[in-house]
């Protein structure tokens, strides 16, 4: 993971946003919720938004069996995580949800297109929310 980022010239002096912790969503009833919010389809994910009243941001991630074995569905999840950490502090929708759900064309991209995709993403999914 950490080769893949600095290979692609990521590292955190080099990235607009101060990448920190985001807070998680581990409950099934939140993932559920969410499922009734925005969605923006992107060819590695389906980043999906719903707006809550917690006053953060938090981010979710699912990686089905489709993705492949176990050790293909860990590094999926790894990979999410890390653009999510990354690219969600300046770009998250204020005060919402964030579901990632891994699509198999994720573990064939590179690092630097699956963050670029997730700016996107977020950038959409900000636009869709403040027309709603």
């Amino acid at each position: 993971m950490t080769d893949d980022r600095h290979a692609a010239g990521l590292t955190p002096a080099a990235f607009p946003f101060a990448p920190i912790s985001i807070a998680r969503i581990k409950v099934r009833r939140d993932f559920l919720a969410a499922n009734s919010g925005i969605r923006v389809p992107m060819p590695p994910f389906i980043l999906l938004v719903k707006p809550t009243a917690l006053g953060v941001p938090r981010a979710g991630f699912t990686v089905t069996k489709r993705i492949g074995n176990a050790v293909a569905r860990n590094r999926a999840k790894r990979r999410l995580r890390e653009v999510a950490r990354l690219a969600m502090p300046g770009l998250a929708v204020p005060s919402a949800d964030h579901i990632f759900i891994a699509r198999p064309q994720e573990a064939e991209l590179p690092f630097e297109e699956l963050l670029a995709m997730t700016v996107k993403a977020l950038e959409k999914a900000q636009k869709k929310v403040a027309a709603a």
